[in-house]
């Protein structure tokens, strides 16, 4: 009987310590709040990372939110709901020249071109951006790179807003695309696999590219306040290591492969849409290879700033940007 007794009490005390092992994993993985400006395909290597579950092999938890434009992110950043921004980092350069204290310092850079493209109403194999004359554009918000860059591209080709092309800003970023099948503006710009969807419906067909047109760029980075960068240089350092580790898998990856892995994160998309779209993006050379975010891709950032008219004062890349985690995740990360 005391046999039976202790060999069921060496179960229990055995069942317990799994139950604790299990929960001490779970213990391990610290949450991380991330704010992302939008969903798109352009940030595959972002979905990547979490599909393949670096981030959970670095100790990390993602808690992702959709802010639906920079200034939304910014605005949950600086407020405290958000730990890690993803967004243009044009937000940080306002919200530096505004005299903010705990600014945010951007520490990891992911994609390098314009990832919007030109949306017309019909098929135009043989588009120029002459063609834009004399219509309207949907751009997007105000002090937004998007609208920015497409403002640059304008000028680039001869045509000023305003004066040669009407630029529309009042539509919110999530509902542009919207307001384009419902008949407004001539031309829309938008992400994908937006345009893709509308291409399919035939509501719309891409015409151009933004970024092959625009060139290099530091379009959208990861971000933080400066405060929980300095206390929390462990998390940070862990956040970039996933996110390069996306990095590399999708540079080495094919369009369907890249597919695969982030369809979860677009349930609305089959995977021909998605493999068509990261095919695009692979074909402008939209992702940055590493996280390194250069002092050169932020004054360029600033030039097309200053030329739209969006920038009193150009801000210190010292202060602003960090690559110490971006160069320690590549040195370790082989």
């Amino acid at each position: 009987m005391q046999n039976r007794l202790l060999v069921s009490l060496l179960v229990l005390l055995l069942m317990a310590a799994v139950a604790l092992s299990g929960c001490g994993k779970e213990e391990k993985l610290t949450k991380v709040r991330l704010n992302e400006v939008t969903r798109s395909v352009f940030y595959s290597p972002l979905y990547v990372a979490i599909s393949l579950g670096y981030f959970e092999e670095e100790g990390l938890e993602l808690e992702i939110t959709t802010g639906q434009g920079a200034d939304k992110v910014m605005t949950a950043l600086l407020a405290g709901e958000a730990d890690v921004g993803f967004m243009g980092p044009e937000a940080s350069i306002y919200v530096y020249n505004q005299g903010q204290d705990d600014y945010a310092v951007n520490f990891a850079q992911l994609t390098q071109r314009d990832g919007s493209f030109l949306v017309a109403r019909e098929p135009n194999p043989d588009f120029s951006w002459e063609d834009v004359r004399g219509k309207s554009i949907i751009g997007g918000r105000k002090g937004g790179v998007p609208l920015m860059t497409l403002e640059y591209v304008l000028k680039k080709n001869g045509l000023i807003p305003g004066k040669d092309v009407e630029v529309l800003t009042h539509i919110q970023f999530a509902l542009m695309g919207g307001a384009f099948t419902g008949g407004e503006g001539d031309y829309v710009t938008l992400f994908e696999p937006v345009a893709t969807t509308l291409e399919l419906e035939s509501a719309g067909y891409v015409v151009a590219s933004i970024g092959e047109e625009s060139g290099e760029i530091p379009y959208t980075v990861f971000c933080a306040r400066k405060s929980f960068i300095e206390e929390n240089k462990e998390i940070i350092q862990k956040f970039t290591n996933a996110i390069y580790r996306g990095q590399v898998w999708v540079q080495n990856s094919t369009p369907a492969e890249i597919a695969e892995v982030i369809a979860s994160f677009f349930p609305d998309a089959n995977l021909e849409v998605l493999t068509k779209v990261a095919e695009r993006y692979k074909n402008i050379d939209a992702w940055a290879a590493t996280p390194v975010f250069t002092e050169e891709a932020f004054n360029r950032l600033q030039d097309v700033m200053e030329m739209a008219g969006e920038l009193d004062k150009r801000a210190p890349y010292s202060e602003l940007v960090t690559n110490e985690f971006a160069e320690k995740a590549i040195e370790t990360i082989r």
